[in-house]
């Protein structure tokens, strides 16, 4: 009898122990789910929500192509050259940080700007793009950026990877440059600006920060790369905005040109900067004025008989 009271015991134990494991679990499931949609909402809000207009001008499945006259400051001396601006939107992988080659869940759409020099040093020609990947939804830096330049004495690369923080590799001919590898904090990144414009110029940072100049300068100048100090602000006139950014330590300044009205078009740029080096180096402002713009699906015109679209961009 005793030995049956005690196995009654044990089973009531065992099933009241159970139900408490269920209902700790169960309780636990229901702060998941309640949570979820919270934490998801929380994500979609922090994304800027695209006007009817974007989606009509930049998902028409052609990117936009914008030629322009160059007037370059290199060596201390004005070179003649041109400049091309190719925006396109498209799907892009956050975690390896490549373009998409099919949909996926986790799929991030940004602008990209594919920004292009060219021109002459004397005998030799420089050769420079700078690739920037920014969501289109506006909603953290920069996902990528990664700039080329290549000339007779060698060739330099420079990419930013926006992951914990900003990875940052870079790899030169010149010995005092090689190669490197850094991380730095994150903080606005002046590549990312000429894809901002196009997003949301409202939205545009004014005021004091800190601002990693572009790489190409960075490279082209031999600077250290990190934030430098820097005053941004806007200017308005005759229907086109003015956007600065000023570097007191660098004695370097960018003004960017855009229109004022969507699609905030780049009409063009100036830049003051010391050109040269050494005891040759002196304060030249370069220059870019917008000669035709193109919206047409380029990767899909790489024939000869293509050749004429061109002479459409006065290339």
């Amino acid at each position: 009898m005793k030995t049956y009271i005690k196995l009654e015991l044990t089973v009531i134990a065992l099933v009241a122990l159970s139900q408490l494991i269920t209902s700790c679990s169960e309780k636990k499931t229901a702060q998941q789910i309640d949570s979820s949609p919270n934490e998801q909402k929380a994500e979609t809000a922090s994304k800027k929500s695209l006007s009817e207009a974007f989606k009509t001008y930049w998902y028409a499945g052609e990117a936009e192509i914008t030629s322009f006259k160059l007037q370059q400051a290199r060596y201390g001396e004005t070179r003649d050259g041109e400049a091309v601006l190719i925006y396109v939107t498209e799907p892009f992988l956050p975690e390896i940080q490549v373009k998409a080659d099919a949909n996926h869940s986790d799929n991030v759409p940004v602008l990209k700007l594919n920004a292009t020099k060219n021109y002459l040093t004397g005998i030799y020609p420089y050769s420079i793009m700078t690739s920037t990947f920014y969501p289109v939804h506006d909603n953290q830096h920069a996902i990528k950026v990664a700039f080329s330049s290549q000339e007779w004495c060698g060739q330099v690369y420079a990419q930013l990877n926006n992951r914990e923080q900003f990875d940052i590799l870079s790899h030169s001919y010149f010995e005092g440059e090689a190669d490197q590898n850094l991380k730095l904090d994150k903080t606005i990144l002046e590549n990312e600006i000429w894809n901002k414009i196009r997003i949301d110029p409202v939205g545009l940072p004014v005021g004091d920060f800190d601002v990693i100049p572009s790489l190409e300068y960075i490279r082209l100048s031999h600077k250290e790369i990190k934030p430098y100090k820097a005053t941004l602000f806007l200017s308005k006139a005759e229907g086109n905005t003015n956007y600065e950014i000023n570097y007191p330590e660098l004695k370097r300044s960018l003004t960017i040109t855009f229109a004022t009205e969507f699609p905030h078009s780049i009409e063009g740029w100036s830049e003051t900067f010391a050109s040269g080096f050494g005891d040759k180096a002196k304060q030249m402002t370069s220059t870019a004025t917008k000669m035709k713009t193109l919206k047409t699906p380029y990767w899909q015109q790489n024939g000869n008989k293509d050749l004429s679209l061109r002479d459409s961009l006065g290339l």
